[in-house]
C-alpha cells in the first residue's frame, strides 16, 4: 500500500498567512475597481458602483455648489480634477446619517480637495447626475467606511422611502412638470375643520421629550397641550402661509390645512401677523432667535428651513383648480392680499441651510398616516425646491 506524503507544514503557514493577509488588505469601498467622476455621470442606472474623485464642493442646487461656509452635511460634490468649477463635470452625493459626523462637509470643511471612494446608486440629486443612498465612503485606496455593522446593513432611502409608490408620477420630472406632478399627488388629501386642527397639532407637534406638551414653531417653547386658546401666553394656530395671502381665512382647504399650520405663543403670533420672511430687522422679545420689522419676519434658525418648506408644500398644493386660490411664490415682501409669499430667495438658501430633521420628519410622517393622508413632499425631497424655484 502506497502513502500519500504528509503535507509540508511549511506550506501550510504560508497558505494560512496568505490568506489572512488577503482578508485584511484595505479595498476600495465597494471591493469594486473605482471608475471615474465622468464615467458616473454617463452611468446613472440606478446601478451601484464605486466613484473615486476629488471634494470640490457642496452642491446647494442643481447649477450650485459652494466651496466655502457650507450650509450642512448633506451633500457634496466630485469631479476628476481638484480644480473643477464646471457643475456639468461634477457628480453631487447624497450624505446620508450615517456618514454625516466624518463625511459631512459642514463638519469637516478640510475635506475639500481630498480625494475619495464612495460607493451607492447612480442616479439623480439635486436633479443632476449624482450618487444617492450611499453604502461606503473612503479616503482613495484606503479601508472604507460603510454603514455595516455586526453584519447589519443601514440605509437611508431617499424621499422618506415613497419613491417608488407615492411619487413614482414625479420622479425624474425638473422644473414646472415637477411642480404639476407634485400637484397631482398631494392635492387629494382628507380636509379638515378648523376646530379639528387644535387636536390634530397635539400629535403632530407634540414634544418628543414631554408628551403632554407641543413645541411652539417661533419660540421653540414646550408648553402643555391644554394650553391652548386665545389668552396671553397661550399658543393658538399659526398659518406660517399667512391666510389674508389669498384672503382664505379659517375655511376648510388651505385654511385649516395642518401641513402649514403650527403651534405658537399668541402674542408672538400677532406680532408676525402677515408678515412675509425675509432677513433683518429687530430681535423679538417674546421669541429670541427671531427678528422682525414692518413688512418682514425672520424666524430662529432651527426652523428656517422648516418655515421654507411648508411655504413650498402652499405654492405646490393649492393651484387655484379646486375652488381654493392659485398660492405663489415671488421674491417680494408686502404682498398684503396677493396670494403670493416671499422671499424666495431667502427661502431657498432656509431650505438648504436648515435641512429637515427628525422632528419635521415625524410630523410629516403623522400628518400622512393619522390625518390628511398627504405629504409635504420637500420635506422628503429639499432638492425639489431647487428644481422648481431655483
Amino acid at each position: 500500500m502506497r502513502l500519500r506524503p504528509l503535507l509540508n507544514p511549511l506550506a501550510v503557514v504560508v497558505s494560512v498567512v496568505a490568506l489572512a493577509a488577503a482578508l485584511l488588505i484595505p479595498t476600495a469601498a465597494s471591493g469594486a475597481t473605482p471608475i471615474t467622476v465622468a464615467q458616473a455621470i454617463g452611468q446613472q442606472s440606478g446601478a451601484s458602483a464605486t466613484v473615486r474623485g476629488y471634494v470640490v464642493g457642496q452642491p446647494t442646487a442643481t447649477n450650485t455648489v459652494v466651496r466655502s461656509n457650507f450650509p450642512s452635511d448633506y451633500a457634496l460634490a466630485l469631479a476628476d480634477s481638484p480644480s473643477q468649477t464646471s457643475t456639468s463635470q461634477m457628480l453631487y452625493v447624497q450624505i446620508t446619517s450615517a456618514f454625516r459626523a466624518q463625511w459631512g462637509l459642514r463638519t469637516n470643511p478640510g475635506l475639500l480637495g481630498a480625494r475619495i471612494d464612495v460607493t451607492g446608486p447612480l442616479g439623480a440629486y439635486f436633479s443632476h447626475p449624482g450618487l444617492t443612498s450611499p453604502t461606503a465612503f473612503a479616503n482613495a485606496g484606503t479601508s472604507p467606511t460603510t454603514t455595516t455593522t455586526t453584519n447589519v446593513t443601514t440605509t437611508t432611502t431617499p424621499g422618506g422611502g415613497y419613491d417608488d409608490t407615492y411619487y413614482r408620477s414625479a420622479i425624474g420630472k425638473t422644473g414646472a412638470s415637477l411642480k404639476t406632478a407634485l400637484n397631482g399627488i398631494i392635492r387629494t388629501n382628507t380636509k379638515l375643520s378648523y376646530d379639528q386642527v387644535w387636536e390634530a397639532l397635539k400629535v403632530t407637534d407634540q414634544d418628543p421629550n414631554n408628551s403632554a406638551n407641543v413645541i411652539t414653531l417661533y419660540e421653540g417653547r414646550s408648553q402643555s397641550k391644554t394650553g391652548n386658546g386665545g389668552d396671553p401666553n397661550d399658543w393658538n394656530r399659526e398659518h406660517v402661509w399667512a391666510k389674508s395671502h389669498g384672503d382664505f381665512g379659517t375655511a376648510t382647504g388651505p385654511g385649516t390645512d395642518i401641513h402649514h399650520l403650527r403651534p405658537n405663543d399668541v402674542s408672538v403670533n400677532a406680532e408676525r401677523g402677515n408678515k412675509d420672511f425675509d432677513m433683518g430687522g429687530s430681535p423679538v422679545g417674546e421669541a429670541p432667535g427671531n427678528y422682525t420689522d414692518a413688512d418682514s419676519w425672520e424666524p430662529r434658525n432651527a426652523v428656517k428651513g422648516d418655515v421654507a418648506r411648508m411655504l413650498f408644500y402652499m405654492a405646490v398644493r393649492y393651484e387655484g383648480g379646486d375652488g381654493y386660490p392659485n398660492l405663489e411664490m415671488n421674491n417680494n415682501v408686502n404682498n398684503g392680499t396677493a396670494p403670493y409669499h416671499g422671499r424666495l430667495s431667502v427661502l431657498l438658501q432656509w431650505n438648504a441651510q436648515d435641512p429637515p430633521d427628525a422632528f419635521e420628519k415625524r410630523r410629516n410622517q403623522v400628518i400622512y398616516d393619522n390625518y390628511q393622508r398627504n405629504r409635504n413632499p420637500f420635506v422628503d425631497h429639499p432638492e425639489w425646491a431647487t428644481s422648481i424655484w431655483g
